[in-house]
């Protein structure tokens, strides 16, 4: 979010546009200044199952921005035997009214609506988190993901949830929320839905009508605890996948017969399952690897079946498939969740005619990953107490800024320091601007990620940032513009010299950008657990040319997102790729026309022996830092960031008996090998305070 865009609070600008996304929407009494959402989902940021100050401040930003409608609290537990699996709140306790009032106090004032999901998890919970009580479901049937074996429930068990749920909703209502929604889709009310799930004979199972008995009595209780002036919504899933789960027919049933029960005012609907990585990955939030937008048709088909309003959330990143959601009346309420981690400002944006400068959602996941809300590109999300969206003016404007190296973390630095007001300029060795980015995005699924270099380039572009491309800036080079500050953004190398050997290997990097021709026969060689060496597997695979993937780690991936994971193995094993886990490669040699590559078993410490063709390697970067070695000397701060100052968000300390006449940083993997979003933070936090 760049300085210049203004902060929208409850002012209806409807009037000034015809925009389908800008128009107001109606439920019963709540007005809806737009149609533009964001759904509910465990954003990692409760304190002890409350939504304290982190976790508040992260909403508030999206209403700064102009969203109509935030929901929150992904799966919050309504009942002790719900547990906290994955940093849900808890509205089974009284104590989080106090939180809810402030926090519906607080998004009020920007005329943005707030509402809670909550749930009973059921079989997607697990014994051993907080209270070690069993999981309960309509039937004893395992969930692969959690992997619990639920107690059946018997008729009190029913009773005990139904009136939990109904408490939960009351608390909701007492916080000044505006509704609330029950996650029905793979959690205990979808369970008792699914007859994949719901093996029971009695009143709750078998027949559909039985199978909905269960939650028509959790909305009978909501209801008749909250009144009928307090928004209450289902999430439902519109299809389930078939084999004997769900189909559409039967989704789309379910739903008109709570339609007709009368005590719901709209519908959340979501595709698919969540009770595996595959299918959450595949089908129930899908990412990079998924066309964008992909149920939305589907959902479409659903809505024109029935009266309730429809609001759906997968991949509606871009405004053009949100525009066209609300125009074409596939929907009534747009949710663009991910979307609004990368740029909570979105609306506010569309309002003001800068519908270009929208930071885009590249689908990466990240922010579904342990590191959530994080967005591998907007470093503020989540961070919201410490490292501000909005880029404010330096005091200290006008200072000479030279940045040197065009990835990701010299981009950013160029881009805030731009913001501050500084005079930049940005040297970059290569023709293009993106660094390790552009291998990233050269194969397979992963090429969206090229748009966190076109939105930087657009912005730096826009802010009059001097880039010099071709430029292998040398000393003389930097000094030559009288810099004030000099951030050496110069990333890494391949590392092929930490094993006896190396020298007759080839580096992922020159695999995949081609610099080397690939033999029919491939050993790769993954030590870092990252993206590049599944990239280069697969494509070498879609080649045609035999690929055996050998990695130290225990499993593909170990660093990766699970949806990140679930696309490699998905794809590799597509391929027949050959894969091998906790071997640690410890020399290659040469063999005549072959290599021979040792390795040693992590556990058993024997050694093998596996004779290839070729051997592309995959084992981080060392930094380049030759430039930085040499300015050093020269420079204020012998080239030294003060961790606590950056940590603190405080201008870096200055050495009044410094001879030199220029601060040194570096960023990114100038300093060590890690990945996009650690480069981008490194930048940001560095650059606000310059």
């Amino acid at each position: 979010m760049q300085g210049k865009y203004v902060q929208v609070s409850s002012i209806n600008l409807v009037g000034i546009t015809k925009d389908p996304l800008l128009q107001p929407f109606t439920i019963k009494g709540v007005v809806f200044k737009n149609r533009i959402m964001s759904t509910s989902h465990a954003c990692g940021l409760e304190e002890g199952g409350m939504p304290g100050e982190s976790y508040q401040r992260y909403h508030e930003e999206k209403a700064k921005g102009g969203l109509a409608l935030t929901m929150f609290g992904g799966s919050s537990n309504v009942a002790p035997d719900s547990p906290n699996v994955f940093r849900q709140l808890n509205v089974g306790d009284d104590a989080i009214i106090p939180h809810l009032i402030q926090f519906s106090e607080r998004l009020h004032r920007y005329g943005t609506k707030l509402m809670c999901q909550i749930t009973h998890l059921g079989r997607r919970g697990e014994f051993s988190a907080s209270n070690w009580l069993p999981t309960i479901g309509p039937s004893p049937v395992r969930e692969n993901l959690h992997r619990s074996f639920p107690k059946e429930m018997d008729k009190n068990d029913i009773k005990r949830v139904v009136k939990a749920f109904g408490r939960a909703a009351e608390r909701c209502k007492e916080g000044g929320l505006d509704g609330i929604e029950v996650m029905a889709a793979s959690h205990l009310v979808g369970q008792f839905l699914s007859p994949k799930v719901n093996l029971r004979t009695d009143d709750f199972g078998g027949s559909l009508e039985n199978r909905c008995r269960f939650g028509l009595l959790v909305f009978e209780e909501i209801r008749r605890r909250v009144g009928d002036d307090f928004l209450v919504g289902l999430r439902h899933t519109v299809d389930e996948g078939g084999g004997g789960w769900l189909t559409f027919e039967e989704c789309l049933a379910a739903a008109k017969v709570f339609e007709r029960a009368g005590t719901l005012d709209f519908i959340n609907a979501i595709y698919g399952r969540m009770d595996t990585d595959a299918a959450l990955t595949t089908d129930n939030m899908p990412g990079m690897a998924s066309p964008i937008a992909p149920w939305l048709e589907r959902v479409g088909e659903f809505k024109r079946e029935i009266a309730l309003p429809v609001f759906h959330a997968a991949r509606i990143s871009d405004i053009a498939s949100a525009r066209y959601a609300i125009r074409d009346g596939l929907l009534d309420m747009v949710a663009m969740t991910r979307a609004h981690i990368a740029d909570p400002y979105i609306v506010s944006k569309l309002q003001q005619g800068l519908e270009h400068t929208i930071r885009p959602c590249v689908g990466a996941t990240q922010c579904q990953s342990q590191f959530r809300p994080a967005c591998i590109h907007n470093p503020s999300s989540g961070r919201e107490l410490t490292l501000p969206h909005v880029v404010q003016k330096s005091k200290r404007a006008g200072r000479a800024v030279v940045i040197v190296g065009g990835g990701p973390a010299g981009l950013e630095a160029a881009r805030v320091c731009a913001e501050r007001g500084h005079r930049v300029v940005l040297f970059e060795a290569t023709s293009q601007l993106g660094g390790q980015i552009l291998m990233a995005a050269r194969t397979g699924w992963r090429r969206d990620l090229i748009g966190i270099v076109d939105w930087r380039v657009q912005e730096l572009e826009r802010l009059g940032v001097e880039i010099r491309l071709n430029s292998f800036a040398e000393e003389e080079d930097v000094l030559a513009q009288n810099p004030d500050v000099v951030i050496v953004a110069t990333g890494g190398a391949p590392d092929l010299d930490w094993m006896e050997g190396g020298q007759y290997c080839t580096s992922v990097w020159d695999a995949i950008s081609g610099n080397v021709p690939l033999a029919p026969k491939l050993l790769v060689y993954d030590g870092t657990g990252r993206q590049p060496a599944a990239q280069f597997a697969e494509f070498a695979a879609t080649e045609r040319r035999t690929v055996h993937l050998i990695s130290s780690d225990g499993y593909l991936g170990q660093e990766l997102t699970y949806a990140d994971r679930v696309i490699w193995k998905r794809n590799l094993a597509e391929l027949s790729v050959d894969m091998t886990f906790d071997l640690e490669l410890i020399k290659v040699a040469r063999q005549g026309e072959l290599l021979a590559a040792t390795f040693r078993h992590m556990y058993t410490k024997k050694t093998r022996v596996i004779e290839t063709q070729q051997i592309v390697l995959e084992h981080g970067t060392v930094p380049m830092d030759e430039l930085y070695q040499s300015l050093r000397g020269q420079s204020s701060n012998d080239g030294v960031t003060s961790i606590e100052h950056l940590l603190a968000g405080q201008q870096q300390p200055v050495d009044t008996t410094a001879t030199g006449s220029f601060e040194l940083h570096r960023t990114g993997d100038a300093v060590s090998s890690r990945n996009i979003h650690a480069a981008i933070l490194d930048a940001s936090r560095l650059c606000m305070a310059i």
